[in-house]
This record gives structure tokens, sequence and C-alpha cells, in this order.
């Protein structure tokens, strides 16, 4: 998704006990699609407060071969927000629909809003070449790599605790006990680091942003990646997969 911040007023949960199980399972089930997609799929998860909108936001005005996904959600637009742009804002009925038909490669219910990421769209993206980040929870990550095998997940870690809960303090946008209960949700989402490729600690910006750049220049790097994106030198050179 593309973001998890919610309006103060939103309908806050704790994450469900079920939570970190159905995490566990799907990151040991490896199931994923061993397709080979020309594009990359990044993964970015974080708790709230953690910098992980910022620096996708840092990330994609300075590299344009990077694109977002614009995810769906039920929670009503908030600020400046426009559908189509941030996210697909949908009642809660079609978000069923779309479920029902097996149309997002994840959903999950984060702080008592559901969001969902559309298969077809980050399929026909990197389908076509693209490289592709998405914003998600640390749910989502686990069923996203069930989908696509070769998606290089990055989990955002903030300097200490006390650094959080200052962050989201300065946000502004929660009441204290909303703020208490992303804090309480972030102990259990840090816990998954573990499970993702890369991990980020946030202390200074433009460092963090040179990390997450380095991952992304690192990975098209790779040889499978080369090979995929390039798949007419590495022939024209009579290198075999």
């Amino acid at each position: 998704m593309a973001s998890s911040n919610l309006h103060s007023n939103s309908s806050e949960q704790p994450l469900p006990p079920g939570a970190l199980a159905g995490a566990a399972c799907a990151a040991e089930a490896g199931v994923g699609s061993e397709a080979e997609y020309p594009g990359n799929l990044f993964v970015v998860a974080a708790p709230s407060g953690a910098g992980k909108s910022s620096l996708v936001k840092a990330l994609l005005e300075l590299d344009t071969r990077v694109f977002p996904t614009v995810s769906h959600t039920t929670r009503a637009p908030r600020g400046q927000e426009k559908h189509g742009r941030e996210y697909f804002f949908i009642p809660a009925h079609e978000f069923d629909a779309m479920v029902a038909a097996d149309a997002f490669i994840e959903w999950a219910n984060v702080h008592g809003n559901r969001y969902g990421t559309a298969k077809k769209a980050v399929e026909d993206r990197i389908q076509q070449g693209a490289d592709v980040v998405l914003e998600i929870d640390f749910q989502g990550a686990m069923q996203i790599r069930n989908v696509f095998a070769n998606a290089v997940l990055i989990f955002i870690l903030p300097p200490s605790l006390e650094e959080l809960r200052s962050r989201l303090e300065r946000r502004g946008e929660d009441r204290p006990d909303v703020i208490e209960l992303r804090m309480r949700n972030a102990s259990v989402e840090m816990a998954q680091a573990g499970s993702f490729d890369y991990v980020i600690i946030n202390d200074v910006f433009e460092r963090a942003l040179f990390d997450l750049k380095s991952i992304v220049h690192a990975q098209r790097l790779r040889y499978s990646a080369q090979r995929r994106a390039q798949a007419q030198v590495f022939h024209a050179l009579g290198i075999q997969a």
C-alpha cells in the first residue's frame, strides 16, 4: 500500500493476534512465482512514523526508472489526496468484490481500514521492464513474497523507540491514545525485520535515502536481473542461463 497513515479519528485497532503467525507462515511457505520479469519489484515496509513514505517519495523523485503503484483502500481521502493518485478510494462492498475475485496480490486490515494491491497493475508494469516500488505493511510484504518470489523486501527501522514516538507526536495527526496503539503495533512489526532482504535504519534521512538508492541500483546489477533486462545482450555474447 502506498501509505498506512490515517486520520486521527480513524477506527484504530491493534494488530490481530493471528497477524504475526500469518506473516510467519507466508515467509516460510516460499511458494512465490518464479516467473522472471524484466522489471524489479521493491517492497518497502516500516512501522508508522519510521519515514517510509518520505523515503519512497524522495526515491521516486530521483530515479525515473522506479514507478509507484496505486493501492485500493476503504478509508476516506485526507488532505489533498486524490482518487487514483495516492489511492483508489473505494467503498467496502467494492473492496469485498475484489477480494472475492482474487484481484489483489495482498490485502490487509491496517489500523482499522483495509488496503490492497492490485495484482494486474504490478504484473503489467514489471512485465514491461519497469521497476516498481510498493509501500506496504509487513503482513502484505509476506503475502507478496508468496506471489512474486523475486520481490526485494526492504524494512525501514527508526533509530530508537524514543525517536519513533517523537516523530509520531511531531506529525500532529494522531490523538495520544492512537500514538500509543501505533507504538504497540510497531513492536510487533519491527520483530519481523529478519524476514526482509534489507534493513535500513532511518536516523539521518539523507543517509537512509542513499542506502535505499544503493539497494535499487545493486539489484539492477545482479546477474539474474541483468539477464532478464538485457536478454538480447546475453544471447549475443553467447552467455547461457
